[in-house]
């Protein structure tokens, strides 16, 4: 398993078309799906099915979506802080299932104090995800 592999992951199951996701991504399809079935056969495991309406994922590409945006996050804040000099910023992390309220207060919060000393992230815990 690579970090691109898990990008390319995470682009499919968002567009639901390999073909959409190597538009996006600006691979030829034929090496993100083989990326694809890498990563199904190194964890045996089906991760997308594949019809005419597009891929969709299997309940264990769902889980394994999740473990892959919670890699790519970890190592996203591991470069920022170890690669990046600049001054470290406090982070503030909210996360909630997906309220307009919610969305709306947190969007207040970063015009607020959006370039400041902070760092805000946001997490969706869907509970369609979870079991």
């Amino acid at each position: 398993m690579t970090l691109k592999q898990l990008e390319y992951l995470i682009v499919v199951a968002e567009t639901g078309s390999i073909t959409e996701a190597a538009r996006k991504l600006y691979i030829a399809q034929p090496s993100l799906t083989a990326a694809i079935h890498e990563l199904e056969k190194e964890y045996d495991i089906p991760i997308f099915t594949r019809s005419r309406k597009g891929m969709e994922l299997t309940p264990e590409g769902d889980e394994f979506l999740g473990y892959a945006r919670q890699i790519l996050e970890q190592t996203s804040l591991v470069e920022e802080r170890y690669k990046k000099k600049n001054a470290v910023k406090q982070r503030f992390c909210v996360s909630s299932q997906h309220y307009s309220f919610a969305v709306e207060a947190f969007v207040r919060l970063l015009k607020k104090y959006a370039g400041t000393k902070y760092e805000f992230y946001e997490g969706n815990t869907d509970i369609r995800h979870h079991r």
